[in-house]
């Protein structure tokens, strides 16, 4: 579980932008994660409590907003969600199609005082 370090790295850019703000305390910090990052959301919040132990975020509530994968099709133009598996159009079954989102992961929001 790589979740522990990437959170890690989360703890010491959010303390930086805290300190350079002169704010002492963080209420929440909102993280956005891709629905097919190599991120998972579920291991995000169960490390979330030991990666911030003894910081300033340590009574910081986590928030998580999942961002859809979605694909456009180079043939038909047409936007759709992208499931595990997916190799084709689901409206004119092209192969040729790109990710549009869904691999993010991004620090959205600090509310900090």
């Amino acid at each position: 579980m790589h979740e522990l370090g990437v959170m890690s790295e989360v703890v010491r850019i959010v303390e930086n932008a805290v300190r350079e703000q002169n704010l002492s305390q963080v209420e929440s910090l909102v993280l956005q994660i891709g629905e097919i990052a190599y991120v998972v959301p579920y291991y995000v919040e169960q490390c979330y409590p030991a990666a911030v132990q003894g910081t300033i975020l340590q009574n910081a509530r986590l928030d998580i907003e999942v961002i859809p994968a979605n694909g456009r099709c180079r043939q038909c133009n047409k936007v759709f969600h992208v499931t595990e598996g997916y190799m084709k159009c689901p409206f004119c079954q092209s192969f040729s199609w790109e990710l549009t989102g869904g691999r993010e992961f991004m620090i959205k929001q600090i509310v900090a005082c």
